[in-house]
């Protein structure tokens, strides 16, 4: 809000520091124009009219106020702050247009990507979206959590591509694991179906999204004592587990599978892997905006080093932080690490299996 004064002071100064024959008369037709973006339909004529006494005074005092000079000076900043209010009122209305188009987008987020329950059983869910550009609240990342006939299921994805196309993938591939998780009576057949599914969404789709539509994922199933957590993962950055004493162990898959949608060029086996799931502990699945953020140095984002180091070693089974503050905490790391805005969207889920007895709700 200080730009369109500090040109008209700026203005002053080089007027009475430099020769009659100087004039700064540009600077002061510029502060109209600075207010603009800057500032209401009211400081923008304040700013004109201030400008334009300041002219006649600097001519006076010059002795350079007539109508060659003066006068025409005169014209030309009325004219200006007349451009200045119709720049505003235009600009006002591209944003406004632009914060719908961002409202619409945000609903659309919502009804393609719904936040998952906030618990099932013993488990505690939190997740969150961070799009890479914030005026664009919708991506290619998903994120989906289920209560099926064969436990507590999950998956975490990324679409290949942008845009309106990848928000059609991802509503395939929820559309599909939401059918399958229910359908299927362990994880390959889960896989399986849901590899089906993508093909035939890409033939439907044909061209590009044919040869080259994939989804990397992760799929996690929880036993019925929440105690193990069973996962395949194809082609996704492995999730990572925080115990109850805030030590991270990230969770590599035996072995390597490429991303879902890829069977044309062939057929791989993924193995189902086992882990150990004590209460207390907290599961963090993530999409590649987490793993691939860089630092100045080019340096790959680590959860498993940093995000003990962000959380202070403060986790604590029962009254420690609850998913949502460990999110939040990774979410700003990841920030400080890339030094800034994300460098490509961020889907999160962290799931918290409470101790017997505890709602880790009631304690936030």
């Amino acid at each position: 809000m200080w730009i369109p004064v500090g040109l008209i002071v700026m203005a002053v100064v080089i007027d009475l520091v430099t020769p009659q024959d100087v004039t700064s008369a540009p600077l002061l037709i510029a502060a109209p124009v600075a207010a603009a973006p800057l500032c209401g339909i009211r400081g923008i004529v304040g700013v004109g009219l201030v400008a334009m006494a300041v002219h006649a005074c600097l001519a006076w005092i010059d002795g350079t106020f007539g109508w060659r000079a003066g006068v025409a000076n005169q014209i030309t900043l009325a004219g200006v702050t007349v451009l200045a209010v119709l720049i505003h009122r235009t600009l006002r209305r591209q944003d406004a247009r632009a914060r719908r188009a961002q409202y619409v987008a945000a609903v659309a987020q919502q009804a393609v990507l719904p936040m998952p329950p906030s618990r099932l059983g013993d488990l505690s869910i939190e997740a969150r979206y961070v799009p890479a550009e914030s005026e664009a609240a919708i991506g290619g990342d998903l994120y989906v959590v289920q209560s099926t006939p064969y436990g507590i299921r999950v998956m975490v994805g990324d679409v290949r591509g942008k845009g309106l196309g990848a928000v059609s993938a991802v509503s395939a591939d929820l559309g599909a694991f939401r059918y399958a998780a229910d359908e299927s009576e362990d994880l390959p057949q889960l896989v399986r179906r849901l590899e089906r599914a993508l093909l035939r969404e890409g033939e439907r789709r044909g061209g590009q999204e044919r040869a080259e539509g994939f989804t990397t994922a992760l799929i996690a199933e929880f036993s019925e004592d929440l105690a193990r957590v069973r996962l395949i993962n194809r082609g996704h950055p492995p999730p990572v587990v925080l115990d109850a004493r805030g030590r991270a162990t990230r969770l590599d898959s035996s072995e390597e599978a490429p991303p879902l949608g890829m069977s044309d060029l062939g057929v791989w086996s993924a193995p189902v892997d086992s882990f150990p799931f004590p209460a207390g502990s907290t599961l963090l699945c993530f999409t590649d905006g987490i793993t691939e953020a860089r630092d100045a140095a080019g340096d790959f984002y680590d959860p498993v080093v940093r995000l003990p180091l962000a959380l202070g070693g403060s986790l604590r089974s029962v009254d420690g932080l609850t998913p949502g503050h460990i999110l939040d905490t990774l979410i700003e790391d990841v920030r400080r690490h890339s030094g800034g805005r994300p460098q490509d969207d961020q889907a999160l889920l962290a799931l918290y299996r409470e101790h017997p007895g505890v709602n880790l709700n009631k304690l936030s």
